[in-house]
This record gives structure tokens, C-alpha cells and sequence, in this order.
């Protein structure tokens, strides 16, 4: 709909029947799994994300904040080097980083779109008013999807444009590596050679600072791990009983990620009413919900090189915990 100064538009590709159906496949198939496995996309249900709100506040949880003091420190530095006119935000939400992005790109002069993309409609209603309201001449176009499958819907730039899409928050690293370079060779599939991604990673550092970010004292993190066993008493009518999972965070030094999982306390039989799915846990038994991948650098441009790009720039916080990078499609 046009507006006055911008314009706003909200495209939407992702219905709550969508949702429903993935959400029934990926519990069938993670269920049955060796191990067990819950994709953690399915932790953001209203309580979830009122929990990861939480956990961004811990003082443990270094991630959120090291990320968003980095960005706030150099995206006056990324505008200048990217100069694009459209920035495009997978997993927008509605969290400072984007105002740091709209602030840094209009004050370089080039920004004329943004383009938020999430999997919540309501969510991303909301951000698109106060964005409109805030950012009046700018014109906004969200788009409800999911990251991983509908990228080739996202708006082209406008003639003579240039994009950068930017994917913060280090989620990148909750994709194991085959669907990680799928992910990426994705994006840059979407993309013109010359355009460009910026990409947030967490980088390996001491696992003493690294754990505790995904197991604080407060035992947030453990409620918002166990919140996905809610959902899927919700939606699917299983019967987990919360009560009988621990939360788990782990280093896994292989495959340089922490991984958090729920372990049975005890021997469980759980039925999922919506799906005809009895499964049995023994005691001591471990469900994954979640990888966090950290990098070095040489491995950031590894990955990245990989599926189409050349690395341009990088920005890192002062304790080498977090980076932010630039990268170009070719």
C-alpha cells in the first residue's frame, strides 16, 4: 500500500498451515532419529522468544551484546564499503541491530529500501509500522518466509541497484556444515555479482567464556531449551513431561560448536497424538536442540569463497569474540 514518503509493502510466503506442516515433519523425522533431534528454529513461540530476550540480557551471554557493540562500532565503516541502496535482513525481528543498519546506510546516502524478512507475520507488522513511522521516507518491504527456503522470493534491486543482505546474530552457525554451504551457495544464487552479504559469526574463544553463554547460573537458558518440549505438547498434543529432561551444553572440540541437548532423567515413553508417534527414552538418553558454531577467520573465508563469494572486509570486536563479515558475490 503506498503511504506518505514510503511505501510499504508486506509479501507473505509463509502461512501458519506452511508452519504446521514443517513443524509435523521435522518432529516425525527428529523423533526417530539416532540421535534424537529437534530443529531450534521450534523454540520461538511467544515464551521462547520472551525467553531468548531474557538469556540476551544474562551477563553469560556474551554473544548478543559483543555483536550488537561490534556493529555499533563499524557500520558506519560497512556502509561506506558496501554502498548499497537496499539492505535486506533475514531473521529481522525487531532488535536494534536494524536500526543501527538504516541509521549507518541513510547516513552514507545510499539507502532508498529495507527489506525485512521473517517467519512471524505479526511480528513483522509490527516492526514494519514503527519502522514507518520512524524511517517515513524509506521504503519497506517485508517478507514472511523462512531463510532457508525462500530466498529466490525476495525482491530484486531496483534498476542500476545493488543489495547487501545481512544475516546477524551468528545464526549462520545453527546450520550443520552440508546445510550450511547449501545456505549460503543459496544466497549467493539470489544475488548479482557485485552484491553483497554481510555475515555475523561467533569465533571460537575459550570454552570457559564459550559454555557458559548456553548454561547461565539463572537457568534461563535451560527453560528456553525445555520450552520446545511445550511447543510440542501445544501443536502436535505430545505429552513430554518438561520436568524429566535436564538441559546439557556442550564444547564439542571436533566440530568447533556447542551443542545443547536435553537428557531423559529417567526411562520415558511420550506419545505425539497428532502425528500416531509413540517414542521411548531411556534414562541418561540426550535429544539435540540446538548447534552454535563458532569460527576462526581462515575458515570463514573458506566457507564463503566456497559458495561464491570473495571475502572484502572484516570488523572484529577487541577480544576476538564476534566478527562481522563483507563479502562480494562474483
Amino acid at each position: 500500500m503506498s503511504t506518505p514518503g514510503g511505501l510499504i509493502r508486506l509479501d507473505v510466503h509463509l502461512t501458519d498451515a506452511d508452519a504446521d506442516a514443517a513443524l509435523r515433519t521435522d518432529v516425525a523425522r527428529g523423533l526417530v532419529a539416532r540421535p534424537k533431534e529437534l530443529p531450534p528454529k521450534w523454540f520461538y513461540d511467544a515464551r521462547g522468544s520472551e525467553l531468548f530476550e531474557r538469556i540476551t540480557e544474562l551477563p553469560e551471554y556474551y554473544p548478543f551484546r559483543t555483536e550488537r557493540a561490534l556493529l555499533a562500532d563499524s557500520v558506519a565503516d560497512i556502509a561506506r564499503s558496501s554502498g548499497a541502496d537496499t539492505v535486506v535482513e533475514l531473521g529481522s525481528g525487531s532488535s536494534t541491530k536494524t536500526r543501527l543498519l538504516l541509521d549507518a546506510f541513510s547516513g552514507a546516502g545510499t539507502l532508498t529500501r529495507y527489506v525485512p524478512q521473517d517467519v512471524s507475520e505479526s511480528a513483522l507488522r509490527g516492526a514494519i509500522d514503527v519502522l514507518h513511522r520512524d524511517y517515513p521516507e524509506l521504503v519497506v518491504h517485508g517478507v514472511v518466509g523462512d531463510f532457508t527456503t525462500d530466498l529466490d522470493r525476495l525482491p530484486g534491486a531496483d534498476p542500476g541497484g545493488k543489495r547487501m543482505i545481512a544475516f546477524l546474530g551468528g545464526t549462520v552457525g545453527n546450520l550443520l556444515p552440508g546445510p550450511r554451504h547449501e545456505f549460503l551457495t543459496h544466497v549467493r544464487s539470489v544475488l548479482a555479482p557485485g552484491e553483497q552479504l554481510l555475515l555475523g559469526t561467533g569465533l571460537v574463544t575459550d570454552p570457559a567464556v564459550m559454555v557458559p553463554a548456553y548454561d547461565d547460573a539463572a537457568g534461563v537458558t535451560a527453560e528456553f531449551n525445555r520450552n520446545v518440549l511445550l511447543v510440542l505438547n501445544r501443536e502436535l498434543g505430545a505429552n513430554f513431561d518438561i520436568n524429566a529432561f535436564s538441559h546439557v551444553a556442550v564444547w564439542e572440540a571436533e566440530h568447533e560448536w556447542i551443542e545443547m541437548r536435553l537428557r531423559a532423567v529417567r526411562d520415558l515413553h511420550v506419545s505425539v497424538r497428532a502425528l500416531d508417534l509413540d517414542v521411548s527414552f531411556l534414562a541418561g538418553e540426550e535429544m539435540v536442540t540446538e548447534i552454535s558454531a563458532k569460527f576462526r577467520p581462515e575458515v570463514i573465508d573458506e566457507m564463503v569463497t566456497a559458495a561464491g563469494f570473495v571475502p572484502s572486509r572484516r570488523w572484529t570486536d577487541p577480544d576476538d569474540r564476534f566478527a562481522l563479515s563483507l563479502v562480494t558475490a562474483v
